[in-house]
């Protein structure tokens, strides 16, 4: 079933959008629409579905279970959930604002419709913050949780590399406006921008809930 859809996005795409006379460029508009989709609603659907994992967890008193899983849903949410989400809503609407073609060319519009672009670009912000201000989250070590986010970013990138080399199209327009050093700078100061919004998330959670240990006590609840 799943390559079914994915056959159909990549069809749909190739009759509705200006790609349609590259059947690489038709396929690379599939992978991206892809890209988005996973490296941020899909990651707050995991987060969410570990999230209600662990209150299941300790509605039936299973507490060791629980602080395990409660542990990998704030390293799940301080690491990545949080500052991935925070970094494609702004980037994206920031760039969509400019010049929407760079990152969500106008013939997807018949493809992808409204509320879902909201939900992958727009919903996933608000929930982030009202996640982080509704419960105190267990940050992990600095060196950890930035090792951790520099090794997700770099799978990433590999990830987009590797497109590029398999079907010599961008998944984004944006990358082809940059030369070689051009694009190393500008994922360079993404990485930085991701690394401060993971700061800054940790300083919201320290400022609300004060130390970070305070969240295990829930577990005696």
């Amino acid at each position: 079933m799943l390559e079914h859809f994915e056959l159909l996005d990549t069809e749909i795409n190739c009759t509705m959008s200006p790609w349609k006379e590259s059947p690489v460029n038709c396929f690379t508009a599939s992978i991206s629409w892809h890209i988005l989709f996973f490296s941020a609603l899909v990651l707050q659907a995991v987060f969410y579905g570990v999230s209600f994992l662990a209150d299941v967890l300790r509605l039936i008193k299973k507490l060791r279970c629980a602080k395990c899983v409660i542990s990998s849903r704030d390293l799940l949410f301080s690491v990545l959930a949080f500052p991935v989400s925070t970094f494609v809503s702004i980037s994206f609407w920031t760039l969509y604002s400019y010049n929407r073609e760079l990152v969500y060319p106008k013939s997807l519009d018949g493809v992808i419709p409204l509320w879902l672009n909201h939900a992958m670009h727009t919903a996933i912000l608000p929930f982030a913050v009202l996640e982080i201000l509704a419960l105190p989250h267990c940050y992990p070590a600095k060196k950890k949780g930035l090792i951790f986010l520099g090794l997700v970013s770099f799978l990433y990138i590999s990830w987009v590399l590797r497109i590029y080399s398999v079907t010599g199209e961008w998944v984004y327009p944006l990358f082809a406006l940059f030369n070689p050093a051009g694009l190393a700078a500008f994922f360079a100061v993404s990485l930085a921008i991701i690394i401060s919004f993971y700061s800054f998330g940790e300083f919201l959670n320290r400022m609300i809930w004060g130390q970070s240990e305070f969240c295990f006590s829930l577990l005696s609840i």
